[in-house]
């Protein structure tokens, strides 16, 4: 399935918590989205803006399990970890998420896939941050860019099969 459809990726700030949303929908079967956020040889072929260079230490994207990996650019390392509270195949995805940066701001992240028919799935992606100021940060760091750009390269990968 070849998909020419730009999809509009969606970042909301709640006012009354500090919470980012992330909507996207993708042409393809929430399986197979979901195949690509837990499978580490596919994860490192779309998680993040392009020109980022990414390589995993470890991805073991169930219940229990952890993640640590590292975006490079222009000989500057960025670095990602946390674990996995809650696995459900194609379902759900609940994780921490700390950027090694700001070692203190340490997100609790929900994504949920939703089936919406004719082989598509609409992602949600819910980050609870500590406060408002780490909230306000995190989407101050050039996440939208990162975020989106990903999920356009998460769409070509899909489209390969």
């Amino acid at each position: 399935m070849t998909s020419t459809t730009r999809h509009e990726t969606r970042i909301a700030a709640d006012p009354d918590v500090p919470l980012i949303r992330i909507t996207r929908e993708f042409d393809a079967p929430r399986e197979k989205v979901f195949r690509a956020h837990v499978e580490p040889d596919l994860v490192v072929q779309w998680l993040g803006p392009r020109g980022l260079e990414m390589t995993i230490d470890h991805y073991d994207c169930r219940t229990g399990g952890s993640y640590r990996y590292v975006h490079t650019q222009d000989g500057e390392e960025y670095g990602f970890h946390g674990s996995f509270h809650e696995v459900r195949p194609s379902e759900l995805i609940v994780q921490t998420f700390t950027f090694e940066g700001m070692p203190a701001g340490v997100a609790l992240e929900k994504l949920l896939l939703e089936d919406i028919g004719g082989g598509r799935t609409r992602l949600t992606t819910t980050s609870l941050c500590d406060s408002f100021a780490d909230r306000d940060a995190m989407l101050a760091s050039g996440m939208e860019v990162g975020v989106t750009e990903g999920y356009e390269r998460l769409d070509e990968l899909l489209a390969r099969g």
